[in-house]
């Protein structure tokens, strides 16, 4: 038995993250928002309207239809009752994690396309098999008391994938970056190794880029230099540190990448306003 999510629902906004996985109801024609996702997704419309607005042209997704959404696309989103239906959605959200995991398991760094990769741009899906059973087994989870595994989404999310390649072989050079499959992600570098004493250089390096390319690749996804990114993470990291595991100031400032603790305190109270002795107490 599954519920019909346009039923017994009062005039609500509703939202539900189940591991990248969101179960989005719209009760309010006016609920317009700039949306920009910092990954790929896949966007299927279960009932009512979405329209995407990029400046140039609106794409209406109804009912049973899906759209794929590229990386850092800037569009307006309008989620609206179409005919008597208000809107329910499920958003599929490919993290580069998630890619790059994929991309070792299905061995895709063997494959060689024969075709570049697709124009930029919303992208409406057409019609398969693969996308209706894909959604038609997900679609139980709108009932917010039914809550799925991580593990379950995480199948699901490969499905999805899956469905794309499907459909057009030039998913795989625009998602997977073929031109340059050497590249570790930066951020994903950063996050693991931002409390090690490593400089400019050395990370660029790792990350498989020259200093330049490093800088220039990393303007596209902060808005902070490399050198303050790693300071504010290492100064958060900090923090949490002295304020959960009760740890001190001269524990704590070498084991998040300071090589001095004036230094630590002086970046510290610029941070956050007060002294890394006021946290820990």
């Amino acid at each position: 038995m599954t519920t019909d999510p346009n039923k017994n629902l009062g005039p609500l906004k509703l939202i539900f993250n189940y591991n990248n996985v969101f179960y989005s109801f719209f009760y309010d024609d006016q609920s317009g928002c700039v949306h920009r996702s910092r990954e790929y997704a896949l966007n299927y419309v279960y009932s009512g309207e979405m329209i995407l607005d990029n400046g140039n042209e609106k794409i209406h997704v109804r009912k049973g239809e899906c759209v794929f959404i590229p990386r850092d696309h800037h569009i307006t989103m309008y989620k609206k009752t179409y005919q008597d239906e208000r809107y329910c959605g499920i958003f599929l959200m490919f993290t580069r994690k998630f890619l790059r995991e994929m991309y070792g398991k299905l061995a895709l760094n063997k494959l060689k396309p024969r075709t570049g990769k697709l124009p930029g741009g919303v992208i409406k899906l057409p019609k398969t098999v693969e996308l209706d059973s894909l959604f038609a087994s997900m679609t139980p989870y709108f009932n917010p008391n039914v809550k799925p595994k991580d593990n379950f989404m995480e199948l699901k999310l490969q499905e999805g994938l899956m469905a794309l390649l499907a459909i057009d072989e030039r998913f795989v050079p625009t998602m997977f970056d073929f031109n340059e499959p050497w590249k570790i992600d930066i951020l994903g570098f950063m996050e693991e190794n931002f409390m090690y004493d490593l400089s400019m250089e050395e990370i660029a390096h790792y990350t498989g880029r020259s200093l330049a390319t490093f800088k220039r690749d990393f303007k596209k996804i902060s808005n902070l230099t490399p050198e303050k990114w790693l300071i504010k993470k290492r100064l958060e990291k900090a923090y949490e540190l002295m304020k959960t595991k009760e740890k001190k100031v001269v524990e704590v400032y070498a084991e998040v990448g300071f090589r001095n603790p004036s230094h630590f305190s002086t970046a510290f109270k610029k941070e956050f306003g007060i002294a890394p002795t006021a946290v820990v107490g």
